[in-house]
């Protein structure tokens, strides 16, 4: 070909290969314990994977499933907004099945915003985050997350700030990846103000919402005056350790679903027949099984942010999901990037440097975030590798 264009298109062409895909690699080709990628090792519950597999056989969902969703998954969606947030929802108008949680960003994105909208997100955020809205025409307005106290805080000022006459909507992530914060009563009561007053949107990541460890995970569309106006993100893939599956659903009122339904449809379309009646059940788990995973968690986050503080990095502790971000100043470094792909042959383990979740790239560039979602005896070796950078 001699065509001078670039075959990619100039949205997406700063972005390239995911840090993620990269990281992976290294692990694989150096033998190194992955720490990098937000994937767990082990299989979600036996039931709900045996549940997979009775719908494959049985014939539920081997063909096209509804554009929607199926009814029991939609059905199933409802009944725990309700149960564990009381927050009442339209199964067959007010829920929508996408595939994983990066669809329905992506979905959201495309279906609500017009080129040239801004979108004001909480920076570091996930890379999807970025190259969604990118896609869709929009422009992003980073407002940082900065430590304070043993935890990184939003300035509810800075926020207010980034605000302007060309905002279209809020991308909200709580609990939030990468740093592991979670978002108070307080600020989240300032970020609906802000966004009654305004007039905005907001798209809220909530992928996390059951593996808090400190504080309480608190849905925005329940907050006085926000039920109508915001789109709430969840999945299977972190509650029930089912990554693979990619089945997620939106929440929001029946003008956002339909908005986003019009977008998605153009997507994927449907995906996940079977998994989806397999997911239906998985959400009517007893609470027993929700208190367990969190309780599980909790645990290895201990293992893994005490080793990490043994072994020389600062540490901030996550009050939810399972990543922690450290800060690798103390052990002379200041490049994330450097040092994440050094790790593996130093000790054998792989990080994700956080600075590929920033716009202001100075920002969270001494900053390396590990996923503690690992058997424990990973983690225990993990640790011990991790010892010998200041042996």
């Amino acid at each position: 070909m001699t065509q001078e264009r670039p075959l990619l298109n100039r949205r997406l062409a700063a972005f390239g290969t995911t840090i993620f895909a990269e990281m992976s690699a290294l692990a694989a080709s150096t033998g190194a314990i992955n720490l990098g990628q937000g994937f767990p090792d082990t299989d979600g519950p036996e039931e709900i994977r045996e549940a997979a597999v009775r719908a494959v056989r049985e014939g539920r969902g081997n063909q096209y499933p509804p554009g929607p969703g199926v009814p029991e998954l939609r059905r199933a969606v409802a009944a725990h907004q309700e149960r564990f947030h009381g927050l009442a929802y339209d199964p067959d108008a007010e829920v929508l099945v996408t595939a994983g949680a990066t669809e329905a960003v992506a979905a959201s994105m495309l279906a609500l915003l017009e080129p040239g909208d801004e979108v004001v997100a909480l920076e570091p955020y996930y890379d999807s985050y970025a190259a969604c809205i990118a896609m869709a025409g929009g422009t992003r307005v980073p407002v940082t997350l900065r430590p304070h106290d043993g935890a990184f805080r939003l300035d509810l000022d800075e926020l207010r700030a980034a605000v302007t006459p060309r905002t279209r909507l809020l991308l909200l992530n709580t609990p939030h990846n990468p740093t592991g914060t979670v978002l108070n009563r307080a600020e989240l009561t300032a970020v609906a103000e802000l966004a009654v007053e305004r007039d905005l949107l907001v798209v809220t990541d909530e992928v996390y919402e059951h593996l808090v460890f400190e504080g309480e995970h608190l849905p925005l569309a329940s907050f006085p005056g926000m039920r109508d106006r915001t789109v709430s993100i969840s999945s299977a893939g972190k509650t029930f350790s089912l990554t693979g599956w990619k089945i997620g659903w939106i929440t929001a009122s029946p003008d956002l679903i339909a908005a986003v339904r019009s977008a998605k449809q153009f997507l994927t379309y449907v995906s996940g027949g079977p998994f989806q009646y397999a997911v239906a059940e998985a959400l009517a788990l007893p609470d027993s099984y929700y208190a367990g995973l969190r309780e599980d968690l909790r645990a290895k986050r201990d293992i893994l942010t005490e080793g990490l503080t043994a072994a020389g990095f600062t540490v901030h502790r996550p009050a939810g999901t399972y990543f922690v971000t450290t800060d690798i100043t103390p052990l002379g470094e200041k490049d994330g990037f450097a040092f994440c792909r050094s790790l593996p042959a130093r000790c054998g383990v792989v990080a994700v440097p956080n600075a590929v979740f920033y716009d202001h790239r100075e920002e969270g560039a001494p900053y390396v975030r590990f996923a503690f979602c690992k058997r424990e005896e990973v983690l225990r070796d993990a640790v011990e590798r991790l010892r010998t950078l200041t042996a």
